[in-house]
């Protein structure tokens, strides 16, 4: 008894100094891998900042293309925010339903296996979404879907024709980009949802609300922000996806539109992909002035998605 006594102060000391180390290991590491994430980004800018300077210092006359920057990055800068518009407003609405329909409608195993099929359409690669939307989803919507567009919506400039035969518009683009952002942003709304405080539902029902009620005065307004900044990070997705957009657009350095028509404006990331192979000297310079200007507006929206989120839980809190 005096033995154990005595050594359990050694004990004890001794576990709290290892404690101790692997405290100061663990926050070393954590600290480590901020700084680095920090240098990295700060790496990536100083890189494309260096390299596309000769892009503002020197006359873009001699080489193919409008003379002047804002000339050649103003259509594919719209080009990228109307790709990337058409698949927020296609998937932001399915999105937010699905998540509803995981968390307040289906049976348990259903919203296990539901969300986990959800997820696993972001494992799928990028290049696969570009094939078979060129190859499957652009056909079946030039021939069903975008004549009807044309017939009852042409007076609108966005669906005014004539319809692009192979179907790779536009529009496909977007609707692909809206299936391949899909999974961020009902991810996002469901954790989001799922958090809603127990109390507001039971109050709410309680009061006599029915369950679609419930969720429209309870469940939503708790969740907006959350659903707006997963919207946004979709949107960062959209903004910088290239190989799908390559597959399916034959885009041009211009503004159009007309997103059934035959022709269509390119995005940025698009453009990079299918013009840096065959560019030199300062072509290779302005393609990455391009990717900086991409840079800076998907680092904008991720940001706002990050301060929406902020303010949105700091909401909840209060």
């Amino acid at each position: 008894m005096t033995i154990t006594d005595a050594e359990s102060p050694s004990t004890d000391l001794t576990a709290q100094q290892v404690s101790k180390v692997g405290d100061k290991v663990f926050s070393g590491l954590a600290r480590g891998a901020g700084i680095l994430i920090l240098v990295t980004l700060g790496a990536v800018a100083i890189f494309l900042l260096t390299e596309a300077w000769p892009t503002f210092t020197n006359d873009l006359s001699e080489i193919s293309g409008p003379d002047t920057f804002i000339g050649y990055v103003g259509p594919l800068v719209f080009g990228t925010i109307l790709a990337a518009t058409i698949a927020l407003v296609l998937a932001t609405p399915l999105a937010v339903l699905v998540a509803l329909f995981i968390t307040h409608y289906a049976p348990k195993k259903l919203a296990q296996t539901l969300g986990y099929f959800v997820d696993l359409l972001a494992a799928i690669p990028s290049v696969v979404f570009g094939i078979w939307g060129s190859q499957t989803l652009a056909p079946v919507l030039a021939e069903s879907v975008y004549p009807s567009l044309e017939k009852y919506l042409g007076f609108i400039p966005l669906f005014e024709g004539p319809v692009l035969n192979s179907g790779r518009s536009m529009l496909t683009a977007g609707v692909v980009l809206a299936v391949m952002i899909l999974p961020i942003i009902t991810a996002i709304s469901r954790e989001v949802f799922l958090q809603t405080p127990r109390l507001h539902e039971e109050a709410s029902l309680a009061l006599g609300a029915t369950k679609w009620e419930m969720i429209r005065q309870a469940v939503i307004p708790y969740g907006r922000s959350g659903v707006i900044s997963g919207a946004m990070l979709g949107l960062g997705r959209a903004l910088g996806e290239t190989m799908a957009v390559a597959i399916i657009l034959s885009g041009s350095i211009d503004y159009f539109w007309n997103i059934i028509g035959n022709e269509n404006s390119n995005t940025i990331a698009a453009n990079i992909a299918l013009s840096f192979p065959e560019s030199s000297g300062l072509e290779v310079n302005r393609l990455i002035a391009t990717g900086l200007v991409l840079f800076a507006i998907t680092f904008l929206v991720n940001a706002l998605a990050r301060r929406v989120a902020n303010a949105g839980f700091s909401g909840a809190d209060g």
